[in-house]
């Protein structure tokens, strides 16, 4: 049974902060790398808003994959919002020169689409 926290609005401020972060950044200087993780972040965040709405304590884990396989199984989760399990490569990989694989504006940008689809999702399940 869904129930009210009063941490939910907190998840989804911060979450929305990633986003912004993730789509507003411009400078050359910006690693697209570090926007990919605030995209990462912002799905993180809001995936774990909706598991404390339904009373799932949110794991201090950055696997969306993982997060999403907790959600009780009566929620309704399409294609798209599976989709962003992608994301869980750029919560660390691509942050760390060792491990740095090129990372194309088209990846870019459909990690800041898939980001943006789970904070809707998300507020959605959140606010029905």
């Amino acid at each position: 049974m869904p129930r009210a926290d009063e941490s939910i609005p907190e998840w989804f401020r911060l979450a929305k902060g990633d986003l912004a972060i993730a789509k507003g950044a411009t400078a050359t200087d910006v690693p697209v790398e570090l926007l990919c993780f605030h995209a990462q972040q912002a799905a993180e965040k809001a995936i774990k808003a909706v598991l404390i709405w339904y009373g799932i304590q949110a794991p201090k884990i950055h696997d969306i994959g993982m997060l999403l396989d907790l959600l009780p199984s009566t929620l309704q989760v399409g294609p798209e919002i599976d989709g962003s399990r992608a994301l869980t490569y750029y919560a660390t990989a691509p942050r760390y020169p060792m491990a740095r694989t090129r990372i194309s504006d088209a990846q870019y940008r459909e990690a800041v689409r898939l980001a943006e689809a789970v904070l809707s999702w998300a507020e959605g399940v959140v606010n029905r």
